[in-house]
């Protein structure tokens, strides 16, 4: 632009020069050339416009492409800001979790150390107990031994004093002797000696009879003592077990909504808990009938809650009974816990505590089995503290004697090896797994605390109204006839009811058809016919069932 402007400035000199130099011969010419000149002028300032234009417009693209450019950079700069925070936040959280991961390691590892820690503690307050007990037994023999020394001794003078009396009197009888018969030393000695024998001997069995016979009666006053002291100084709680439970109703009305339409409720109840439930003309109760305590606590307490919530139907059914059960499992735990703890036990493995719970819900000859056990555990501890045993062993003895039975209807075989086998699995001392065996005679006593437990045993059965006979016969018979079922494979459970008269059978339907089932019924039928002593018929209902589930999202 600024030569076009240089260019036309020079053009206009010359021109004008030319102009001045021609004048009279150019005149038209100059004024052509000057119409030239002005138009080339005018021309150059719309340029010279025309160009400022441009150039206003190039600086204001330049202003605007530069302020484009400037967010631009600001945005990427903004955007790897943001980039480098997220990075960095991830990283953040990366070392984040392995800290915290390191953090439970090391709290985890502290815990196990502590864990550790307390156990070694309670082994050596174990060791040191048993040490103090051993000391003190020590020292009670080494009493004794100086007390059985000091008898020694007396006796010892006595014999001495005896021997110098019994010299003295040969010496007497020897001169008596000689003087009258005219023996010889040595002829008179013999005779003399053998009439001292002959009376020696006469003198030793009197008294060994006299020693004897005084022994016995002692002994049998001590006994009857100690077992009189014992049970005076118990006062067990007397409870019979029945095979029928009550729930009351708050309305009569509740019976049919129970039953449900076409019986669904009332079936779906006796499935899931393997009891009789018992609707009739009664006002406001229910009776629930079940051999087995523990299943009828569990559909009492089942039915109760089903009552409170009013939702009573085959699916809530399902899920009150599954959620009682299992609250039911760490109910009897803790009594097995609390049970231990009462009679002073703090070290019997916590796996034994959900078996001794258990025998709260188990009778014999109607007899509560933890009350007895506890019954039985007192009177051996009793009696071990009157003959200067070891208490605790025979507490503890007593405790366990009856541990099979939270087991045996599950596992066949005598319910004293089955306790023996659960004791020595969980650690139990030697004492108290010969007392086990010993108090139904599959084992020799190898301690005399096994004796008092088995005593103990006796005492609390024979206890005038402590059991009942015939219910006992009648609760074996339905146990033996669920073992029989639960023999067979893919059962899954049984439950005799009616008393006795049907069983129900669950099997699993996955390993079973229809068929299959229809076999196995006829099986189990045959089987209880050949094995089980019982009046009139029993029905075998074999239930196979399938369900589908899936969860709409």
């Amino acid at each position: 632009m600024i030569e076009v402007i240089v260019g036309i400035s020079a053009l206009a000199a010359g021109s004008a020069a030319g102009f001045i130099g021609c004048k009279a011969t150019y005149g038209k010419k100059i004024k052509e050339k000057t119409k030239e000149v002005e138009e080339i002028i005018r021309k150059k300032e719309e340029i010279v416009k025309e160009a400022e234009k441009k150039a206003e417009r190039l600086v204001e693209d330049l202003k605007r492409q530069a302020l484009l450019d400037a967010e631009q950079i600001k945005r990427e700069a903004e955007d790897l800001k943001r980039q480098q925070e997220i990075i960095i936040e991830k990283e953040l959280l990366k070392r984040k979790k392995e800290l915290e991961n390191e953090l439970k390691q090391e709290r985890e590892e502290l815990q196990a150390l502590e864990k550790n820690l307390m156990t070694r503690e309670a082994q050596l307050e174990k060791r040191i107990a048993r040490i103090e007990h051993k000391e003190e037994e020590i020292d009670k023999k080494w009493e004794e031994v100086r007390r059985l020394e000091e008898e020694v001794k007396e006796i010892q003078k006595e014999i001495e004093e005896k021997e110098n009396k019994i010299k003295e009197a040969e010496e007497r009888f020897e001169l008596e002797l000689q003087r009258i018969a005219s023996m010889t030393k040595e002829e008179a000695k013999a005779e003399l000696m053998k009439k001292v024998e002959e009376e020696a001997k006469l003198e030793a069995a009197k008294l060994m009879k006299e020693i004897e016979e005084e022994a016995k009666k002692e002994a049998d006053k001590e006994a009857k003592w100690n077992l009189v002291t014992a049970i005076q100084r118990l006062a067990p709680e007397i409870t019979t077990s029945y095979t029928v439970s009550v729930v009351d109703l708050p309305s009569n009305d509740l019976k049919g909504r129970i039953i449900g339409r076409e019986g669904r409720n009332i079936r779906a109840f006796e499935l899931e808990t393997g009891v009789d439930l018992i609707i009739d003309d009664t006002p406001d109760i229910v009776t629930i009938s079940s051999f087995d305590p523990l299943r009828r606590e569990i559909a009492k307490q089942s039915l109760e809650r089903l009552i409170a919530d009013g939702r009573i139907h085959p699916g809530r059914i399902e899920e009150v009974v599954s959620r009682v059960r299992e609250e039911m499992e760490e109910h009897v735990r803790k009594l097995g816990e609390e049970t231990c703890l009462e009679l002073g036990f703090t070290d019997i493995n916590p796996e034994l505590y959900y078996y001794i719970g258990k025998l709260n819900y188990r009778t014999s000859y109607t007899q509560n089995v933890l009350l007895h056990t506890k019954e039985v555990a007192y009177l051996a501890g009793m009696m071990a503290s009157e003959l200067g045993l070891d208490e605790k062993a025979a507490k503890r003895g007593g405790l366990m004697h009856d541990i099979g039975k939270a087991i045996s209807h599950e596992v066949g075989g005598s319910h004293s090896k089955i306790g023996a086998e659960l004791a020595k699995r969980y650690g139990e001392p030697d004492v108290v797994i010969n007392a086990i065996l010993y108090h139904h005679n599959d084992e020799p006593a190898r301690y005399p605390e096994a004796v008092l437990v088995a005593a103990a045993d006796a005492l609390s059965a024979a206890r005038p109204g402590a059991r009942r006979e015939a219910l006992q016969s009648y609760i074996n018979r339905l146990e033996k006839i669920e073992a029989i079922v639960n023999s067979f494979e893919n059962v899954e459970k049984s439950f005799a009811i009616q008393a006795g008269r049907e069983v129900r059978v669950i099997v699993n339907s996955e390993k079973l058809s229809d068929e299959e089932a229809y076999l196995l019924t006829k099986e189990i039928a045959k089987r209880i016919e050949n094995e089980v002593e019982f009046p009139g018929q029993i029905k075998v209902t074999t239930i196979r069932e399938s369900r589908f589930v899936e969860v709409a999202k």
